[in-house]
């Protein structure tokens, strides 16, 4: 990944947090071993485990309700 406005940390938390979604067990790894190399902590796998799970539930329930969009939001 080239260098841009995100540290290389970020990226690959966004590509583990990506790769958990759509259960690519080859990427988790992959991308865990390289932000683990790029800095992430024990606490900061924790902590992204936590909001990817809490995305991924709070998503389907506003799909499955088919909660509307604020109008604030759009």
């Amino acid at each position: 990944m080239a260098p841009s406005a995100l540290d290389p940390l970020v990226k690959e938390l966004l590509y583990v947090a990506v790769s958990v979604t759509n259960n690519c067990g080859y990427c988790v790894a992959s991308h865990t071993a390289a932000a683990r190399r790029a800095g992430m902590t024990d606490e900061m796998f924790g902590e992204l485990q936590a909001i990817v799970g809490m995305a991924n539930e709070t998503n389907r329930l506003a799909v499955g309700y088919r909660v509307p969009i604020d109008p604030a939001f759009e």
